[in-house]
């Protein structure tokens, strides 16, 4: 016969371990998974959400639900998301802004590294670099010295501080030695009007917008910002021919609260990458211009923003970029 202090022992057990975080929600998913977007509803990270949430609920079979969080350069939704339950049921889709924001925020109301669990890296967006028709430059090496023999005096556009337009724009800065003045508006459709408009001489914008307006013939081709040469594009060429070791691209990835289960993290990392296998994202990507990453992982995500951040901290320092 089991005494009353076995049994009492044993229940004490027990509960201690289905209230520790490692054994927590056994039955995971059990209720819909809020999927934060830190942009407004419209624009390409939640065109993308949207579609990756149909497939991932799928995998995941439970309900992804995308969340629109924007304001403060993408800081309000992951705000959100980092003071959220570690429970695997919110979840953060951000971009490069969010590697780049600790080099252009005084402070930030999150620890960047500290506060997210990395799920995985889902998808790489590729831009374009896009002249006014009259800029005389009609190569991208004549550019690149077009810029160089007029410091301070050709203009570029922007979706805004920290975007990765901007990004790219102060990147070919940086390590060309060229010194084009960044003027940011609000969101990548202004400045692109702007830019067929000629009131700025270049962009380096998104890969299915900028080559949308390059079909429509209203502004020039010059080079794409990846390392490679883009499949759409194989006779455009890459920024870094001209200026070795240049690329510049937005990204997409997954991030879950500190704290939240290992294994909760494994899950949502593996049903992550069979949702980006299947054929219906992939040809959504495809339309977007995106690259879907084969096998997103949390410690490859982890390595990835740490590298972001070190990649554009002294760019945001050498361009005294501030968002403040």
């Amino acid at each position: 016969m089991i005494s009353p202090m076995a049994r009492l022992a044993a229940a004490l057990c027990l509960g201690a371990a289905l209230t520790g975080p490692a054994a927590a929600q056994p039955g995971y998913p059990a209720r819909p998974v809020r999927l934060v977007v830190p942009y407004a509803a419209g624009g390409p990270t939640d065109t993308f959400a949207r579609a990756l949430a149909q497939g991932w609920s799928r995998q995941l079979k439970t309900q992804v639900v995308v969340e629109n969080r924007s304001g403060a350069g993408t800081i309000v939704g992951t705000e959100n998301v980092a003071k959220a339950a570690p429970d695997g049921y919110t979840l953060l889709l951000t971009t490069v802004a969010h590697a780049v924001n600790p080099a252009i925020h005084a402070t930030l109301p999150y620890r960047t590294l500290e506060d997210f669990a990395p799920v995985g890296l889902a998808a790489r967006a590729p831009l374009v670099l896009v002249v006014n028709k009259a800029v005389p430059a009609q190569t991208l090496g004549e550019f690149i010295a077009y810029l160089k023999a007029h410091p301070g005096k050709v203009n570029y556009g922007s979706a805004g501080v920290g975007s990765a337009p901007h990004l790219g724009g102060e990147l070919l800065n940086h390590m060309a030695h060229t010194g084009a003045v960044h003027v940011p508006y609000r969101g990548s459709a202004p400045a692109m009007a702007d830019l067929i408009g000629g009131h700025v001489a270049f962009m380096i914008d998104s890969a299915p917008t900028g080559l949308a307006q390059v079909r429509a013939g209203t502004v020039r081709l010059l080079a794409t910002s990846m390392a490679r040469r883009l499949p759409q594009t194989p006779d455009t060429p890459a920024i870094a021919e001209a200026v070795p070791g240049y690329e510049a691209y937005t990204w997409n990835a997954v991030f879950a609260p500190a704290k939240t289960p290992a294994e909760i993290v494994r899950k949502l990392a593996a049903t992550l990458g069979s949702t980006l296998q299947e054929p219906a994202l992939q040809a959504k990507a495809s339309e977007l211009g995106l690259i879907l990453e084969p096998k997103p992982a949390p410690d490859a995500l982890d390595q990835f923003v740490r590298a972001e951040i070190a990649k554009w901290q002294p760019v945001a320092v050498a361009a005294n970029m501030k968002a403040d």
